[in-house]
């Protein structure tokens, strides 16, 4: 399973969107849809009306839905919703039942924050796992986050106690360019979704997205000296603070994943 949600856990869309190009270039089929009613207060997040055939009205409501790709001898399950108003609880609860049901032993969550980092660097990917034998084979340190949470870190948890494998990554958006989308911050999410399942995930047109989206930073760094002056100074940062990314260990690791990941492509 692989999950993202809007909202607080979602900057510049870019968890959501990983989840949406994975339905398009999976071709995945929509299978079920939470009800709402008890989750989402409508005044917030408001349902929307559209024409069917230039005549009929219908009402979308905000909602999370599932879908189910077959990916080589593998199904995946994509969870793509938002972030409920109310009774979390319940809600992630209803979503491991579906795990349950659909034997899920292993769940990727996905999201991204805004944060004080340079669009000219790598996306930075925080992430976290269930145990430690999964973290540390994936390259992860433990975080030491401790503050307010969204649902991504209250369903990672509900899953964790089933005794399921979860991984979360949290992608770092430049919060002075925080307009979706981001395609950077979600091709970034998707090279993780490949490391953790060892699979190869279709990008499409994203590679050319995420340089047309660094030209458009770079024009307003240009025409705004003090957003200039800023990213060189997070740059500067960046280049003052930087330790080695991994381990050769790690880095190992991170190459067999991947010409397994291709071996299984070809």
């Amino acid at each position: 399973m692989i999950a993202a949600f809007e909202g607080w856990n979602d900057a510049a869309d870019a968890a959501t969107n990983a989840i949406e190009h994975l339905e398009r270039e999976w071709q995945a089929r929509p299978f079920a849809a939470i009800d709402p009613e008890d989750y989402y207060d409508y005044q917030v997040n408001r349902p929307t009306v559209r024409l069917v055939d230039g005549v009929t009205r219908r009402i979308d409501w905000p909602t999370t839905r599932l879908a189910l790709a077959t990916v080589g001898d593998r199904e995946i399950v994509l969870v793509r919703g938002l972030e409920p108003n109310m009774r979390w609880r319940a809600f992630c609860e209803e979503l491991t039942a579906f795990a349950d049901e659909l034997e899920v032993d292993q769940v990727v969550c996905l999201a991204a924050l805004l944060a004080d980092v340079p669009h000219t660097r790598p996306i930075d990917v925080n992430g976290s796992a269930s145990d430690e034998v999964l973290a540390h084979s994936l390259g992860l340190t433990r975080s030491r986050y401790e503050g307010p949470t969204g649902v991504v870190s209250v369903f990672h948890q509900a899953l964790a106690d089933t005794g399921r494998k979860v991984v979360s990554y949290w992608a770092s958006v430049p919060h002075y360019f925080a307009q979706p989308p981001c395609p950077k911050a979600t091709m970034t999410l998707l090279h993780r979704v490949e490391d953790v399942l060892d699979v190869t995930v279709p990008l499409g047109d994203l590679p050319e997205a995420t340089q047309a989206w660094e030209s458009d930073v770079d024009a307003l760094a240009r025409d705004d000296g003090e957003i200039a002056d800023y990213i060189a100074s997070l740059e500067l940062r960046d280049d003052q603070t930087a330790m080695p990314e991994a381990s050769g260990e790690a880095i190992a690791r991170a190459f067999e994943r991947y010409l397994r990941r291709h071996d299984s492509a070809d």
